[in-house]
């Protein structure tokens, strides 16, 4: 029960964020759809003579020569602790239409985490699931029903029993719970599915509590057009009317260098930028890099610039000091350049932003925390594009991606002012919920989700009493 006190507690947070979102703008929550919708159990079906085959995970390559991160001064925040990375996942972006965020989620995430408090407090589910596939039989099989039952991926039969056999049902059971995983839709328990079945209801709790926890101070002016990056999903959805209408591949902050929680306007697209390198990479990275090479920033196109804009000779430079730090370093652009083609500004305390990369296989990961903090965009003109839709002064009167495409083949550098700034928030989700069945989950990569570790004896809040700030 004391999980259960200190969710109910955390129902509290809607008035206090209320006050705090006074503000914000809202927009009517759309329908919610699941990415599958749950089956119910039936008699047991042939099996099928086929069974599913899981796509090996891509293996993450070397990341780009100088990473990038946010300007110099820029505070960060970091993780309360530090989690291992994961072993390789097969992920794949979501086809759910509902935007992981929307007006609704902070509240309908804490009611979440009160029904998995209540699983929790009967006993949780099974932790001992088997490596299954379709085809198989025994009391395994019982035991997997159970436990997608118990969750509601699979429905429960009018007797309560738990058929021995795997049917067309299951599988489907199977695949509902992978989808609400990120995971790809193989039908069979294994790997990084086998792995996120048998982790216990209380770190659900704690993933859903923690993230509804974090919401609760979010001042976000949702309109008709916005941008969702959700960190543990390492995805961007641009959202247009309720709907998902892009999901794009994401590159996120690695565990030393996290991206942080931050909502911002979307105000220009810079096409072929420079990149100046922030001081702390300087020191970490750069420093070291011509300490071994004097060649290195010549051949990362990086100019050494001084307070008045001067260009200074690398070699003026003793390397075996911090000198080169009081100075400013750009990187020309081009095809090396860290940011790639497109740089998405969206002004910031943090100083943070989004843009493309040379490093582009990199989307092929499975595992995508790599970055020094930014955000890296697969699809990044198609994006764009999505961005600049009725902003005018394109080469026939719109910025479609084929004239994107021409202006940086010129290498010319232009900056593209939106005509209407587009919301972008940021935010750390790795449960969250905006609908009445089973969850949504990813990995806590950072190590941030900490509610519930610890449990605090707090009047108790009726979700009657809890009010929607979003």
């Amino acid at each position: 029960m004391r999980s259960r006190v200190k969710v109910l507690s955390l129902l509290g947070l809607a008035a206090l964020a209320a006050a705090t979102a006074a503000n914000a703008q809202s927009v009517s929550p759309a329908p919610t759809l699941s990415p599958t919708t749950p089956v119910p159990a039936a008699t047991p079906a042939p099996q099928p003579s086929t069974s599913a085959t899981l796509a090996p995970g891509a293996e993450a390559g070397a990341p780009a020569p100088i990473p990038v991160e946010p300007t110099p001064g820029a505070q960060t925040p970091k993780p309360k602790k530090k989690v291992a990375p994961p072993p390789p996942r097969e992920t794949a972006l979501s086809d759910d239409p509902t935007p992981s965020l929307e007006p609704e989620t902070f509240f309908l995430t804490a009611k979440a985490s009160e029904r998995y408090a209540q699983i929790v407090d009967s006993g949780g589910w099974p932790t001992d699931i088997a490596a299954l596939r379709p085809g198989a039989t025994g009391a395994a099989v019982a035991e997997l029903r159970k436990r997608l039952t118990i969750e509601g991926d699979l429905a429960a039969t009018p007797d309560g029993s738990f058929a021995e056999t795997w049917d067309d049902w299951l599988t489907a059971a199977v695949k509902h719970f992978q989808a609400r995983m990120g995971l790809k839709q193989t039908g069979v328990v294994a790997g990084a599915t086998l792995k996120a079945m048998n982790l216990p209801a209380s770190v659900r709790f704690r993933s859903l509590a923690s993230s509804a926890e974090r919401l609760a101070g979010l001042t976000f002016a949702f309109g008709d057009r916005y941008v969702v990056v959700n960190l543990p999903s390492t995805s961007v959805e641009a959202v247009e009317l309720g709907r998902v209408a892009h999901r794009y591949v994401a590159i996120v902050g690695d565990v030393d260098h996290p991206s942080p929680e931050v909502a911002a306007h979307i105000q220009v697209v810079n096409l072929n930028p420079t990149w100046t390198v922030p001081t702390s990479i300087i020191k970490k990275e750069i420093i070291p890099h011509m300490q071994r090479n004097p060649n290195y920033l010549a051949r990362a196109k990086i100019r050494i610039l001084d307070a008045s804009g001067q260009e200074i000779d690398p070699r003026s430079i003793d390397w075996n000091t911090e000198r080169a730090a009081s100075y400013t370093l750009r990187q020309d652009s081009g095809a090396g350049n860290s940011l790639g083609s497109i740089r998405i500004g969206m002004p910031n305390k943090l100083a943070v932003y989004m843009h493309d990369t040379p490093s582009k296989s990199l989307f092929a990961a499975d595992y995508r925390f790599l970055s020094h903090g930014c955000v890296r965009v697969q699809g990044v003109y198609d994006y764009a594009e999505w961005l600049l839709h009725g902003t005018a002064g394109g080469p026939s009167g719109a910025w479609d991606k084929a004239a994107l495409l021409d202006i940086v083949k010129s290498g010319e550098r232009v900056d593209i002012k939106l005509a209407e700034p587009v919301p972008v928030v940021w935010v750390y989700m790795t449960g969250w919920s905006n609908g009445d069945g089973p969850a949504n989950f990813r990995d806590d990569v950072y190590g941030l989700d900490t509610v519930g570790e610890t449990a605090s004896a707090q009047p108790a809040l009726t979700p009657a009493s809890a009010t929607n700030t979003q």
